[in-house]
């Protein structure tokens, strides 16, 4: 069977972790999908669904009416 190409290195990780951190995130948890390479970074306190003040400003009638 031959080898896949590493997707992520570990460098990408140090570099998404020091941004998170730099922004002032409490990191929870970090999720790699080895398939595409894709990396998640889970503060703490996050809940699924949870409304951002993007999300409030949007709902508060700030959008284009079609």
């Amino acid at each position: 069977m031959p080898q896949r190409v590493a997707t992520f290195r570990q460098s990408d990780l140090k570099r998404a972790l020091r941004a998170a951190k730099s922004a002032g995130i409490d990191i929870e948890r970090v999720e790699i999908d080895p398939l595409n390479g894709k990396i998640v970074i889970i503060a703490k306190g996050a809940t699924a669904g949870s409304e951002t003040a993007l999300d409030t400003w949007l709902a508060n009638a700030h959008t284009r009416s079609s």
